[in-house]
């Protein structure tokens, strides 16, 4: 199993860890998608960080991270399932060249009104239900601080987050205090002290080391004099629900005469997935099969890479 979460617990159970390593996740996000190296860091670190989230979540549905922008990044959003499905996009504004020392703060939030929010989107959700939805300011410097910023003031839980990606891998790790389930002051301290001892050691880790060590020789190097109990390691898959079939349907509901009007002043009809970047491409024969016989629509996989 290549891409997975791994969960463990220190003894006295008041400390999580995790940990994720997204890699063919992060190439199939990446394989049909041109962003800047500055870009793909800060959603390899969301989508890093959507999946640690997610897993600590009991209920069945979707957690959205949305960082909202008024500077040159309009918008990046990850989506993450119940079952660690992960997709994710980013907008950017048109004529959009991005610096190469750009940061979060200065792609983001350029005019001060940059927000974050946390989204929460049950499966099974009933007509005229909404989902929960908390926004915060976009407070901090990095992807991993403006996440800590949120569940520290709204979920009120101690939670520290180291968060990296490249062109080859996104990964990150979580540590939480848990709520304390006993009153007696020295059981206090003594989760206090651990929580204190494992922010200390994961304060020495570097971006690099993130990136190039596998999750169970960063746990060792870490917590190797800790007892930890550890659980069944979770994988993680790319998913987008795009098929060519959805944007043919999509392209029915424009009607015969609009199809009509856009091939009049182009060859082909080319639609990418605002999600995977995944390129559609219908000929004049394609667009004519949606309205003459739907039922004799063929996917004929003609998709381009432009």
């Amino acid at each position: 199993m290549n891409d997975s979460l791994k969960k463990y617990l220190f003894e006295d159970r008041s400390t999580r860890v995790q940990t994720v390593n997204l890699t063919q996740t992060w190439a199939e996000a990446l394989g049909h998608q041109h962003y800047p190296p500055t870009i793909r860091r800060l959603l390899g670190e969301l989508s890093a960080a959507a999946v640690l989230l997610t897993s600590n979540i009991k209920f069945d549905g979707s957690l959205i991270l949305q960082l909202q922008g008024d500077g040159p990044i309009s918008l990046i959003v990850v989506e993450c399932d119940t079952s660690l499905h992960v997709r994710a996009t980013v907008k950017m504004r048109q004529e959009f060249v991005c610096p190469e020392n750009g940061t979060l703060q200065t792609l983001l939030n350029a005019n001060g009104n940059g927000r974050f929010a946390v989204i929460l989107d049950p499966k099974n959700r009933s007509e005229g239900m909404q989902p929960y939805q908390g926004i915060v300011p976009m407070q901090g410097n990095s992807v991993a601080h403006v996440l800590e910023h949120y569940m520290k003031h709204s979920e009120q839980l101690n939670t520290r987050l180291w968060l990296a990606a490249n062109d080859e891998k996104a990964c990150g790790l979580l540590l939480q205090q848990l709520p304390s389930t006993g009153g007696i002051l020295a059981a206090t301290q003594t989760t206090d002290e651990t929580w204190e001892r494992a922010v200390q050691f994961a304060e020495t880790l570097s971006t690099e080391e993130l990136l190039s060590t596998d999750e169970d020789t960063l746990i060792h190097r870490l917590y190797w004099e800790e007892t930890l109990i550890a659980y069944e390691p979770i994988a993680v898959t790319w998913f987008c629900p795009c098929t060519r079939e959805r944007v043919a349907n999509m392209l029915k509901m424009l009607g015969s005469e609009e199809i009509a009007s856009i091939l009049s002043e182009r060859e082909n009809i080319e639609i990418s997935c605002d999600f995977c970047g995944k390129p559609y491409v219908f000929d004049p024969v394609d667009c004519a099969k949606l309205f003459v016989n739907p039922d004799s629509f063929v996917v004929k996989g003609n998709t381009s890479s432009h």
